[in-house]
């Protein structure tokens, strides 16, 4: 898989409102994420997932968006102080190449894979930097565009998660996609 980053403009499309009437962002995630949560969102975009996530996590919650595009971070920060909701979202810009989650180390109980590691440049470090920062028995939702990534490729994105310490729990039906739910050892 190659280092290919969606363009910074592409996010006024994904934070469409017209994406919710095919993708609903809480109702898809309302059976793995909880009150109180440490969140985990690597390519957050403009914040498509990132609100819902917040409201999720409630005030004692925490998400963590991690994006490599200056224009992502600040019209993400923008549309979640909109909200009301920067006390619980924690946006920082990081390089392609490390999440830069060191602090994180063991905190992360879930964290939100949604159509970024075909972006990366290494999955296997991805998922290696995920794995440091989530509890044992944290939860990965990764989820690839089915158009984007074909079967084989996402199932090699599996085998490195495996190799990380993550093992596959269920294969959530998420429309035109891939996906998977994953579990830290």
């Amino acid at each position: 898989m190659g280092h290919r980053v969606c363009p910074w403009w592409l996010g006024y499309f994904l934070i469409s409102p017209l994406r919710r009437l095919q993708l609903n962002p809480g109702k898809l995630l309302i059976p793995w994420v909880r009150d109180g949560m440490t969140v985990l969102e690597p390519g957050p975009g403009m914040g498509f997932f990132t609100i819902p996530l917040a409201r999720l996590v409630g005030a004692d919650g925490k998400v963590i968006a991690l994006d490599v595009q200056p224009k992502m971070i600040s019209k993400l920060q923008r549309r979640v102080a909109k909200a009301g909701l920067e006390q619980r979202v924690d946006a920082r810009l990081v390089s392609v190449y490390s999440l830069g989650v060191s602090s994180l180390a063991g905190k992360v109980d879930f964290t939100l894979a949604f159509a970024m590691v075909h972006e990366m440049p290494s999955a296997a470090r991805f998922f290696a930097e995920t794995a440091a920062a989530s509890k044992p028995g944290a939860r990965l939702l990764l989820v690839e565009p089915a158009g984007h990534v074909r079967a084989e490729e996402f199932e090699a994105e599996l085998r490195q998660a495996a190799q990380a310490g993550f093992k596959v729990l269920e294969r959530p039906n998420i429309r035109r996609s891939q996906a998977a739910l994953l579990q830290r050892s």
